[in-house]
């Protein structure tokens, strides 16, 4: 006879959770962010303060960034850990939904919790509940159907015995990683029922490591045996397969230079000889000059992004082949590309052993001591007394570059910085975390803190602008209740001045970005010093650039987090890189502002040919 224990559906689910542990003696689901309401407190709320010595429970300000901390958390340890996240029903769920869409583009692990209507029905519609008129089964949480990579309703107690093994396979399978929801009917997590125990015994989650077929090996080494430029394309599935030294030691070995996406950049120090820095729409100069000649193209765990690719008006070599090595048959098949379907270490350990001693032809060593150089003038710290009084972008990345330490990473998500960042920032090994999947504005304070939570003995620099934080910063009062020490960098340019940018380039005239264009009776005087000291924070503002890099080193001895404020220009770019922009202008209606942005794009729109 099967030995059982009596449970809620609640206490099993939570009791579960915490006995499912990696390969290094850890628990995967390390803990769980929560924001209670009637859809989750009396049930999963008093199971999880039962098991509060084991599964700790931490409480966030706002169901969307709290997310975004456990993401960002999941991100830094390389998928090998994650956090759940629980909501109520209504309102409480539908905030998770940006959060799972982040999570799901940029394929992380979090499993969301949100609480569902009841499933017995009786006192329907419950409180918060969306009706549909057609659909009696459907609820808000329905709408976590296309971000997710699993999902389930528990609608019976016993759910839970097939619905958390699925859930915990989805998110250790790195090919399929991603997000799962579980939605829970609120009467259901309060429901009793006799569990077997063994469903409770410890099991480890191991990331396994796929072998690819030796076929699509044999093919894409014969491809770049007959390649005179080929280069490599360092993405975000470098890092999660652990395979930075190895990739590093390919390029060397058979004489390949490496450029990186957002996701792939710093899994190599950007002093490595043979890292050209960003490519693409935000791509060093250097870089998009090699990718703009390479005969063959061999993507590393890339999915080939249009800013990865320069809306695929990139690759100017008429004779360009197209590899892709990926996990997923998805990804790796992509624009006709001669597909690798395997992790990323073993694919290249394979690879080089068939290439053998294979050195492909020299190539241009000085464009890269040219970018640098470059780099080094646009970041430089502006002259006293210039014609410029506010800093630009560019020379605050500066600053905080001159300050940096090996140990220093830097984020951000949205607005000027990631491109801004991903062209300029030299990063050290792991020193660099971007939010570029979905580029979720509001992602930057809550992922400084999960970062930080993930990798304690590191100093992480969150850039944000005032457009971005003023979407959401309630987080930060998180971060200082649990003494989650980060810097915030905070560039106030007074508007969204990067899409401003954006429409100027397009022939649009400024309208509804910056506050000056905006349809306001008064302009703002916003104090986000005294923001974010109101919500504990130590918070200043920075002078100038010199005051900025004084203030970056000081914020390092304090136990919770530091905004610095600096007033910017908005309108300077990044001043070096870059490539064209796949943003569609109006073909007909406009003044001659338009006609020639339209003539432009029409000029690059002719180089738009992909591999297939």
């Amino acid at each position: 006879m099967t030995n059982t224990i009596r449970l809620t559906a609640a206490q099993a689910l939570v009791k579960w959770l915490s006995v499912q542990m990696t390969e290094d003696g850890e628990r995967f689901i390390e803990g769980v962010w929560a924001i209670f309401g009637h859809g989750n407190v009396a049930g999963l709320g008093e199971a999880l303060h039962g098991v509060g010595d084991v599964l700790p429970t931490w409480r966030g300000q706002n169901e969307q960034t709290m997310a975004h901390a456990a993401i960002a958390y999941a991100k830094t340890k390389r998928r090998k850990r994650a956090h759940a996240v629980t909501s109520s029903i209504g309102p409480g769920a539908t905030n998770l939904v940006t959060a799972a869409a982040l999570a799901h583009v940029n394929r992380l692990p979090v499993l969301f919790i949100p609480g569902d209507v009841f499933a017995n029905r009786r006192p329907d519609p419950v409180l918060q509940q969306i009706e549909d008129f057609d659909d009696g089964t459907i609820s808000a949480n329905d709408a976590f159907k296309p971000v997710v990579r699993y999902f389930d309703r528990i609608s019976r107690p016993e759910h839970l015995l097939t619905a958390l093994p699925r859930a915990l396979s989805v998110m250790t399978d790195p090919a399929n990683c991603g997000p799962v929801c579980l939605a829970f009917c609120q009467d259901v997590q309060a429901d009793a029922f006799e569990y077997p125990e063994s469903f409770f015994e410890p099991k480890i989650w191991r990331i396994r490591r796929p072998e690819p077929d030796p076929r699509e090996v044999e093919e894409v080494a014969a491809l770049i045996r007959a390649a005179k430029s080929p280069v490599i394309i360092s993405g975000g599935g470098v890092l999660y397969s652990d395979a930075e030294d190895t990739l590093a030691a390919f390029s060397r070995e058979h004489n390949i230079p490496f450029v990186e996406t957002q996701a792939g950049k710093g899994g190599n120090a950007w002093t490595d000889e043979f890292n050209f820095g960003s490519t693409g729409v935000t791509g060093s100069e250097c870089a998009n000059h090699l990718c703009a000649k390479a005969d063959l193209v061999i993507g590393v765990g890339t999915r080939f992004q249009d800013f990865t690719t320069g809306s695929w008006a990139l690759f100017k070599n008429n004779g360009r082949k197209l590899i892709s090595i990926n996990l997923h048959g998805y990804d790796a098949t992509k624009h006709g590309a001669a597909p690798v379907v395997g992790d990323a270490r073993v694919t290249l350990e394979k690879l080089s052993a068939l290439l053998a001693d294979y050195k492909a032809a020299e190539f241009d060593t000085g464009s890269r001591t040219r970018w640098h150089e470059a780099v080094k003038n646009v970041t430089a710290a502006p002259e006293s007394g210039g014609a410029n009084h506010l800093p630009t972008d560019a020379q605050v990345i500066g600053a905080v570059q001159r300050v940096s330490t090996d140990q220093t990473v830097v984020m951000c998500a949205a607005g000027t910085m990631p491109g801004a960042l991903q062209v300029l920032w030299q990063s050290a090994k792991g020193g660099y975390h971007m939010e570029y999947g979905y580029s979720c504005m509001g992602y930057e304070v809550a992922g400084a803190m999960g970062i930080k939570l993930a990798a304690p003995g590191k100093e992480v620099v969150c850039f944000v602008g005032d457009g971005s934080y003023m979407m959401a910063n309630s987080e930060l009062a998180t971060a200082v209740m649990r003494r989650v020490p980060f810097t915030v960098v905070l560039t106030d340019n007074r508007g969204y001045g990067c899409i401003n940018r954006l429409q100027i380039e397009c022939g649009g005239a400024e309208f509804n970005n910056m506050y000056k264009d905006s349809n306001i009776e008064e302009m703002p005087e916003l104090d986000f010093v005294g923001h974010a000291r109101s919500m504990g924070a130590h918070a200043e503002n920075a002078a100038d650039i010199a005051d900025l890099e004084k203030k970056i080193v000081e914020a390092r001895s304090r136990t919770k987090p530091t905004v610095i404020v600096i007033d910017t220009d908005a309108v300077p770019g990044t001043g070096a890189g870059g490539h064209w922009w796949d943003v569609a202008v109006p073909q007909t209606g406009g003044p001659e502002r338009l006609e020639r942005a339209r003539e432009h794009y029409n000029q690059n729109a002719l180089n738009q040919r992909t591999f297939n």
